[in-house]
């Protein structure tokens, strides 16, 4: 049996073919640049000695309809698809299931209408997923559909967590909260520290961090999400690649007075403009890493700047918790630089977190312990896979919580 993983983004498409015996990925590819004149295919499949062969194509098409129906054309056409086996289930990444979905949830004609009505809060990134189970749905009739939902791991946050200090009435009318994202990637690495420590994840309060172009932070405890920086939308919180991250509101009311920018050009500065982008000129952490080294002081600046507010989030989430078994680094650049990891830490030692600096250096892309000997807290670096997550919540819905574990 098999299970597919659709990730429609904004300007791509990603799929991921698992085979659920063992959880191994059959095929996999990513459609980039939809829209765009310099659009390609990239696909991997594993051949019968087992390993998983690129090839690229060139793929400029117009849009996502367009670009669904290439993608599944050629899944169609791989060997992994021709070969026996059937569809367990599709699942669908989708980015804000609103103040409806708490779970993955099986898609009808109610959970399509109730997708499209959330639209309204990320009409980009749900318009382009709900696209994509549209497609799925006129491509494999009959087989079961799964929406898994980037805010649903943070339907547990408390009230005081989640309501923000603005008119009741005003909110309520207007689906006005803190939803938080990155949720599929915080469960999963949640669920790996777990497994890591030897410990039911219920016992474990954890702070992780998704730390990639896209940041955010996430309070858990006793294996639920109590707390996370992204809020109503993904620009809240940590400093990212373009995104400005916690911002006094004044300052866009300010700006529209002084410049006569419409909220439109406002958005854009704070979505795409901002962050690393806006204090460096480069979203790419590699880039800004090598700058500082060099002594570029704007680069310097930048880090300083997006490692200082993930200190802070930490400290905040520790008093959130009242105490932590382990922190926990994932994503692009949690995963893969030891610059930014040391300099989160820095600091920290009075809060029980101490690095180890052989540990943290290693090159190593494994799940593995980065903490100094005596450090109070553990410190770990767990690769994330929310293609993974998708598929183990996807199986579990269609079938059960024990046929989805891993």
């Amino acid at each position: 049996m098999k299970v597919l993983v659709l990730n429609s983004g904004s300007s791509s498409i990603k799929y991921d073919l698992f085979d659920v015996a063992g959880w191994s990925v059959l095929a996999s590819g990513t459609l980039e640049s939809i829209g765009a004149p310099d659009g390609r295919l990239v696909q991997r499949a594993r051949t019968s000695t087992g390993r998983l062969e690129e090839s690229v194509r060139p793929a400029p098409v117009a849009g996502h309809r367009q670009g669904f129906a290439l993608v599944l054309e050629a899944l169609a056409a791989s060997p992994s698809m021709r070969s026996g086996g059937d569809l367990a289930g599709v699942g669908h990444r989708v980015v804000h299931g609103g103040p409806v979905f708490e779970e993955p949830t099986l898609v009808d004609s109610a959970v399509v209408e109730a997708i499209r009505e959330a639209t309204r809060l990320a009409p980009l990134h749900n318009a382009a997923n709900l696209m994509g189970i549209e497609v799925a749905l006129e491509t494999y009739p009959g087989v079961p559909q799964v929406a898994v939902f980037d805010t649903a791991f943070h339907r547990t946050l408390p009230p005081r967590a989640w309501h923000y200090a603005l008119p009741a009435a005003l909110c309520a009318e207007h689906g006005v909260r803190r939803y938080g994202f990155h949720g599929t990637s915080h469960h999963y690495v949640a669920r790996r520290a777990a497994a890591l420590l030897g410990r039911p994840l219920e016992a474990l309060d954890l702070v992780t961090l998704h730390l990639g172009n896209g940041a955010s932070a996430t309070a858990i405890q006793a294996g639920r999400s109590v707390d996370t920086s992204m809020g109503m939308t993904p620009l809240e919180g940590l400093v990212m690649g373009t995104r400005c991250g916690d911002l006094d509101p004044a300052i866009p009311l300010y700006l529209a007075r002084k410049t006569g920018m419409p909220p439109e050009a406002l958005e854009r500065v704070l979505k795409e403009e901002s962050g690393l982008t806006g204090l460096c000129g480069s979203s790419d952490m590699r880039e800004v890493l090598a700058r500082a080294e060099a002594g570029d002081p704007d680069s310097q600046l930048a880090l300083d700047v997006y490692c200082y507010r993930v200190k802070k989030y930490i400290g905040a989430y520790l008093a959130v918790l009242g105490r932590a078994d382990a922190l926990v680094f994932t994503a692009g650049v949690g995963e893969n630089s030891a610059a930014v990891r040391w300099r989160c830490c820095e600091g920290l030692a009075g809060l029980g977190i101490a690095l180890d600096a052989g540990r943290n250096g290693s090159a190593s892309r494994r799940e593995r312990e980065i903490q100094a000997d005596g450090s109070a807290v553990k410190v770990l670096v767990i690769p994330t896979d929310e293609a993974l997550e998708i598929a183990h919540r996807t199986l579990a819905c269609v079938r059960g919580p024990e046929e989805g574990r891993s």
